[in-house]
């Protein structure tokens, strides 16, 4: 999560369009907010154009990778400028740092490293799974690498085209290549119907699966979220979690409480960028993702988040697992499932430097992992006590929904203040409760292992090693 800049940042950036100045003048919302916006909402009608007209049936496979590119570049010059065309893991970190110091501290704006953290994923991405189709062997891959594998190495156009194609150049989400390359050339949904056994799931004369019901759904709820961001967060500030009132007078049950609604308060957001990408990706004819086991069609193949299981998790991992979703299963494609130590931590770690360099990030993250292996170890040790019947199952979620809700908060709070002063004063004031309790867990608790798990990828030359953690 992260604060929203002031109004006054057009003065200091130059990227983009100011041809929306009056309209974000008019809204009191930053330009390079309403640019975004501008560029979202137009992708979501030029994709329902590119299903229509330019289908896979009539149209050459080139020519949809030709235009998806020269659209997604446009919409990244308009939006950002020319910077949005350096990339890799290196240049994002320099761009992260300039943003700090040559724009301004503890102002995190919509900018052209968006787009550069989302082509990192997709070039990281694509580069394991080039090297597991064209340098491991077949034996050695997990049945999810194989089927990702790339085994013919990509056309130039092919490789702008799943970089900048103008469904997801602006705000993602990541996808697989093997995918993408599919919905270009009009193989993904036969591809996503033979993957389950659907002719057992649908009558005969089924027809072919439309996104617009899911896409008019996925609207619906950027509105609401759209709503709920413009209201609550002038109704609840982040800004008030660095006041002196907050921090020094105010008593703990209740900063625990504002600090939980503060957090709530800029959710919305996330759920509005997120949401709408993955409406435009849909409208374009691409998301489908099988068939569920009523027979409906289901077009969540590039969902980013589930609000219902955010908003319900009674763990931190279901928390994570339902956050993010196309991010996370980047950096288990690309380190936790390949670094032979310590997955956990260098994943975090990994997480908190392709965010950005704020150090709030790194509190976050190394937070996180104190609370996942801390929850973690208390999961292991008593849930099973409490699964004897339904009642105390009933009051253990609900316990464990509100542990996990104050805990994600707690968590996240650095993520949103930036810096370090702050950070430190508002976990001072909180006594740095969940780390000190996060810390007892894991050193008196005993660390039993997990059941019914399975942490590394099953090969068929499989080792029976146990990574550290």
């Amino acid at each position: 999560m992260a604060a929203e800049p002031p109004s006054s940042s057009l003065s200091h950036r130059t990227t983009g369009s100011t041809c929306l100045y009056p309209l974000s003048q008019l809204l009191g919302i930053p330009l390079d907010q309403v640019n975004f916006v501008a560029c979202q909402l137009f992708a979501l009608g030029a994709a329902f154009w590119f299903r229509v007209y330019l289908t896979p049936l009539k149209t050459n496979s080139k020519i949809r990778h030709a235009f998806a590119t020269l659209l997604g570049i446009y919409f990244s010059i308009f939006c950002f400028g020319w910077y949005s065309f350096f990339v890799a893991m290196g240049y994002l970190t320099i761009c992260h740092i300039s943003r700090i110091y040559i724009f301004h501290y503890g102002i995190l704006t919509t900018d052209f490293s968006g787009p550069l953290m989302i082509v990192t994923q997709k070039i990281t991405t694509l580069a394991f799974q080039v090297h597991d189709g064209l340098g491991r062997k077949a034996e050695d891959l997990s049945a999810e690498q194989q089927r990702l594998a790339v085994k013919v190495k990509p056309s130039f156009l092919e490789y702008l085209s799943y970089l900048l194609n103008f469904m997801s150049v602006i705000a993602g989400p990541c996808n697989n290549f093997a995918d993408y390359v599919a919905f270009i050339e009009g193989r993904h949904v036969q591809t996503k119907l033979l993957e389950v056994n659907w002719k057992q799931r649908l009558p005969p004369s089924c027809p072919e699966p439309s996104p617009t019901g899911a896409v008019i759904r996925k609207l619906c709820v950027t509105l609401v979220s759209l709503l709920l961001f413009l209201t609550l967060t002038k109704t609840f500030p982040v800004t008030c979690l660095t006041e002196e009132w907050f921090v020094h007078e105010t008593n703990f049950l209740t900063q625990l409480c504002y600090l939980y609604i503060v957090t709530q308060a800029s959710k919305p957001k996330y759920y509005f960028a997120w949401t709408l990408a993955d409406a435009v990706n849909n409208a374009a004819g691409f998301g489908f993702s099988g068939v569920d086991k009523n027979g409906n069609f289901c077009w969540d193949l590039l969902s980013n988040l589930n609000i219902w299981k955010i908003e319900t998790a009674t763990s931190f991992k279901m928390y994570l697992a339902n956050w993010n979703i196309q991010t996370a299963a980047w950096l288990k494609c690309v380190c936790y499932e390949r670094v032979p130590w310590y997955p956990t931590v260098l994943t975090f770690i990994l997480s908190a430097l392709w965010h950005g360099v704020y150090p709030g990030y790194y509190f976050t993250f190394l937070t996180g992992v104190l609370v996942t292996l801390a929850a973690r170890t208390v999961r292991n040790n008593y849930r099973h006590y409490f699964l004897s019947s339904q009642a105390t199952k009933g009051i253990y979620d609900v316990v464990t929904w509100a542990v996990t809700q104050l805990a994600v908060s707690y968590t996240v709070a650095p993520f949103i203040l930036l810096a370090v002063e702050p950070t430190i004063s508002l976990y001072k004031s909180m006594y740095f409760y969940l780390h000190i309790i996060s810390l007892m867990i894991i050193l008196f608790l005993p660390a039993k292992p997990q059941a019914h798990t399975q942490r590394q990828p099953q090969t068929l030359n499989s080792v029976n090693k146990e990574k550290t953690y």
